[in-house]
């Protein structure tokens, strides 16, 4: 046991000089040849660190470019969503059998026109619109 302790303070003692060196200190008692060696042993490891260091930055660059993917996705699905609901204020109106207009359509008339209520003007809310005979200027607006 007295063996196996002394080689381990050996070992100790030989990392905490080598550490020494790498932060610079204890080098004047080091041949050009020892130094070349630990400049080439520091060259590589600073290899490894900025190899490693690059591998996370790539990931998380990865990482969050698949999230602005997802989180563009989800915004263009809520924005048809957000499109899709607009588009329900729209519609053909009937006007009790007159389908002059359809007709029309088909034949490739162009100059029909689509309306629609203000935000909050339902038929349920004004009950006498088809009473009144149509809108008024100030109800209607081109999409």
């Amino acid at each position: 046991m007295q063996e196996q302790l002394r080689k381990l303070k050996d070992i100790n003692h030989m990392l905490k000089k080598e550490i020494r060196q790498r932060i610079g200190e204890d080098l004047n008692e080091l041949s050009i040849d020892h130094l070349r060696v630990l400049e080439q042993n520091m060259s590589e490891a600073l290899n490894g660190v900025r190899g490693r260091k690059y591998h996370v930055i790539k990931t998380q660059t990865d990482t969050y470019k698949k999230k602005v993917r997802s989180l563009e996705e989800r915004h263009r699905n809520l924005w048809m969503e957000y499109e899709a609901k607009l588009e329900d204020p729209y519609g053909l109106v009937d006007n009790e059998g007159d389908y002059e207009s359809a007709a029309a359509l088909v034949n490739g008339a162009s100059n029909l026109y689509a309306f629609r209520l203000h935000q909050g003007q339902h038929h349920h809310q004004h009950p006498d619109l088809h009473l009144a005979g149509g809108f008024g200027p100030h109800e209607l607006r081109l999409p």
